[in-house]
């Protein structure tokens, strides 16, 4: 379903921005990678990246001052913003940024989960979230890797209501889908004996793109750099790539729409 026509069920991820300290360099790099092009700025700098012209993705400024590196975070879609900040407490995670509203877009919080996964929280209104998806150059998966694989279930599960489905539960790989109306939207991953020492449990995103291998190379040339090479799996080939200040995504093979 590339053109998103209904609102995004709660606790399913519906948006998605990139905090960059270059937002220039991201406009070129996504555009040429991706073929994005970038909205006017809104106060604040922020702006829609747009594919086809339709809203994929989010670009803001990253102030030397936040001492955050820069990185992509990924909205869960949920009905009241202050509520989940509460519900994130009671339930062991962290409020990291307070709910606010945001003009006429909507209502936006940042929370921590227990194991140190960051994840956004959007309660929509003018700004429904993403517009297209599951197609190359939009969003096509969502995927937590977390050092505290119960924790992290129980959390989102406690806060967001998740239905979720085992995909595989061996010493080597675990893994849960989530679900929502019968199909799975976002995978979390026991990620324990696999996250580097210093990285935290984190959320990763996956665009969409015809021809991974290609991509790989033009990202070089575009500043970035691959992450992780070009790789088959179970669900078409896929690249870790970086933008050319460092924040990374991935890419998945995905059929033009």
């Amino acid at each position: 379903m590339p053109e998103v026509s209904a609102p995004f069920p709660a606790g399913a991820p519906c948006w998605a921005d990139l905090a960059s300290s270059d937002p220039q360099r991201a406009r070129e790099f996504y555009a040429g990678l991706l073929g994005w092009e970038a909205a006017v700025s809104e106060p604040g700098g922020y702006a829609d990246f747009l594919h086809r012209g339709s809203a994929v993705a989010g670009l803001m400024p990253n102030s030397p001052e936040t001492a955050y590196p820069d990185t992509w975070t990924v909205y869960l879609a949920f009905g009241d913003a202050a509520g989940s900040a509460d519900a994130a407490a009671e339930a062991g995670g962290q409020v990291m940024l307070d709910p606010q509203q945001v003009g006429t877009k909507g209502s936006m919080a940042l929370l921590g989960d227990p194991s140190g996964g960051t994840i956004g929280i959007w309660q929509p209104a003018d700004h429904p979230g993403f517009a297209r998806i599951d197609e190359a150059g939009a969003p096509v998966w969502y995927e937590l890797l977390t050092s505290d694989y119960p924790a992290a279930l129980r959390f989102y599960r406690d806060v967001f209501g998740w239905e979720t489905e085992v995909l595989s539960d061996t010493a080597d790989f675990r893994y849960t889908t989530v679900q929502s109306n019968g199909r799975p939207v976002a995978g979390v991953m026991d990620g324990a004996a696999d996250l580097p020492d210093g990285i935290p449990s984190h959320w990763e995103l996956y665009f969409g793109h015809t021809d991974v291998d290609a991509a790989a190379d033009l990202a070089e040339e575009l500043g970035g750099a691959v992450l992780t090479p070009p790789e088959d799996s179970p669900y078409g080939r896929m690249v870790q790539l970086a933008d050319p200040t460092g924040a990374a995504f991935w890419l998945m093979e995905a059929e033009a729409d």
